[in-house]
């Protein structure tokens, strides 16, 4: 056989292996990961004293997050989209501008997993300008009078550069995708919803198969650059129609025909990323700590809740991916929302459900939160006797940035965590999207040293949704609040001896008792 005829051979052998030999080393390794936790959790049964056992929860934690470094830094792909969340919490770290534990994960990851962020491997400029001249038909210099080689950005699935267009009066964002990623993404995917399967059965009481369902449909989309235009041009329209006091936050224009599946071109930006707010204040010499930065952080946090609560209550639309790499501070505190790759569509009777949720929290209403639990399809399996307060918990840490008195983070593996007492049987794949928001908006707070209700900041927003779905009928009626009729089952056995409750629909068509 030919040499050049056995190097194709070999390369294609390599390619047909490399999805088993990815799988491979990410069930070794998360099945060590597992089996730590697992180990801790067994051991701590024999050791008193809160202290000690907390102490070896740290120790844990901090070996756990080396193991789950190594695995990202050396897989990439998939596992580095994942930690975007981890990247809220880096924000104003080094001023000590975190209040409390951080939020929702142990303080060993964030510690370490932060650092990757920041790390997506980037294209080289030649692989750039094959993939320009196959999906625009020029080459760059046709195209471009100016063109940084070197990379504004470069995430999980594409990286930014900074041009000028021959003939253009301004700069322009080109968003080009990685050769080859989207086949590594999907097996990461995949053998993430296996993993997910397997941690439901053993010990997160949650429907993460929904979730992890959810995710692999929405990775698929965020490939498709003429999606993503479309929906930005759809969010900034929304934005104009709905603001004649000026937008809530900016989105970049797309340039006409220079959007394709891979290739996406767009105006070009500036600001200073929000993980960069603490440094460019200090620059600026604005104490990041003082009254001033303190009303700009607030300012920033109104401008992206306020956004997101337009977007999911009044249009239903929305940007789906509000982590600290895609926003960007402009002049007098404006807020850019970059990277539309990920937005969700939800339906109206979602939407709705929502709102009457955020109601709920915003009242500290258990029975309204039973209630929208009910008329979003959550269901739930119950063996506590505070069933309803337990309720309420687990709405608070899913769908509010303000956590529950006492929580600061969760484990699956507590006794403690609500996720333990109410576990969730089913979740509507749709909603995913809605929680990973908040969660990401808390994590901004937590950041930006703010704790606040997106609840309380959101709750006019969704009275003017149901109000104008003739839902609601008045405002403030929170407690007027009732179940329907054939809502109002016999005592629970939950109640009378802790025996397991499952939480359902009913099989009636009647429909749900307007609020």
């Amino acid at each position: 056989m030919p040499m050049l005829q056995l190097q194709d051979f070999n390369e294609k052998l390599s390619k047909s292996f490399r999805p088993w030999q990815r799988s491979f080393e990410f069930w070794v390794r998360a099945a060590d990961i597992y089996t730590g936790y697992k180990i801790c959790q067994f051991r701590v049964k024999f050791v008193k004293g809160a202290e000690k056992q907390e102490a070896m929860w740290e120790a844990q934690h901090e070996l756990a997050a080396e193991k789950i470094y190594s695995l990202c830094s050396e897989l990439g792909g998939f596992f580095l989209k994942v930690l975007d969340g981890f990247s809220s919490i880096r924000c104003f770290s080094h001023t000590a501008q975190i209040i409390g534990k951080p939020d929702l994960a142990p303080a060993a990851w964030v510690r370490r997993l932060v650092t990757l962020c920041d790390r997506a491997p980037a294209t080289s400029f030649e692989s750039v300008q094959v993939v320009l001249k196959q999906e625009l038909g020029r080459n760059v210099d046709e195209l471009f009078e100016i063109f940084d080689p070197d990379p504004v950005g470069s995430a999980s699935i594409a990286q930014v550069h900074r041009a000028r267009i021959r003939g253009g009066a301004i700069d322009v964002a080109v968003k080009v995708q990685h050769p080859g990623v989207q086949e590594l993404m999907m097996t990461d995917i995949h053998n993430l919803h296996a993993f997910a399967l397997f941690l439901q059965n053993t010990d997160i009481k949650f429907d993460l198969l929904s979730v992890t369902k959810e995710i692999e449909k929405q990775v698929g989309f965020e490939f498709d650059f003429l999606r993503e235009a479309e929906a930005m041009e759809r969010i900034q329209q929304f934005f104009s129609g709905n603001n004649k006091k000026g937008l809530p936050v900016l989105v970049p224009r797309v340039i006409p025909n220079l959007v394709t599946r891979r290739v996406l071109v767009m105006d070009f930006i500036e600001g200073t990323p929000i993980l960069n707010l603490g440094d460019e204040m200090a620059k600026r010499g604005i104490n990041p700590g003082g009254k001033m930065a303190a009303l700009a952080k607030q300012n920033i946090l109104n401008s992206l809740t306020l956004a997101y609560g337009q977007m999911i209550f009044k249009s239903g639309f929305f940007h789906a991916d509000p982590h600290p790499g895609n926003i960007l501070i402009c002049k007098n505190s404006e807020v850019a929302l970059l990277d539309y790759g990920q937005v969700k569509h939800l339906p109206d009777k979602l939407r709705l459900g929502c709102a009457n949720l955020i109601l709920a929290i915003a009242d500290n209403d258990p029975l309204g939160v039973e209630q929208s639990y009910w008329e979003l399809g959550i269901e739930t399996l119950s063996s506590c006797a505070n069933e309803q307060q337990e309720m309420l918990k687990l709405a608070q840490a899913m769908f509010d940035t303000k956590l529950p008195p006492g929580v600061t983070v969760a484990s699956p593996f507590s006794e403690e965590s609500s996720i333990k007492k109410i576990a969730v049987r089913n979740f509507p794949e749709e909603l995913f999207f809605v929680l990973r928001t908040v969660q990401l908006l808390r994590g901004l707070g937590v950041g930006l040293g703010i704790n606040y209700s997106c609840a309380e900041k959101w709750r006019p927003l969704a009275e003017e949704a149901l109000l104008a779905a003739g839902r609601l009928k008045g405002h403030n009626q929170s407690s007027q609040r009732r179940l329907p009729r054939w809502f109002h089952w016999p005592r629970r056995n939950s109640e009378r001896g802790g025996a397991l409750h499952v939480r359902g629909r009913p099989s009636t068509k009647s429909t749900f008792l307007e609020r």
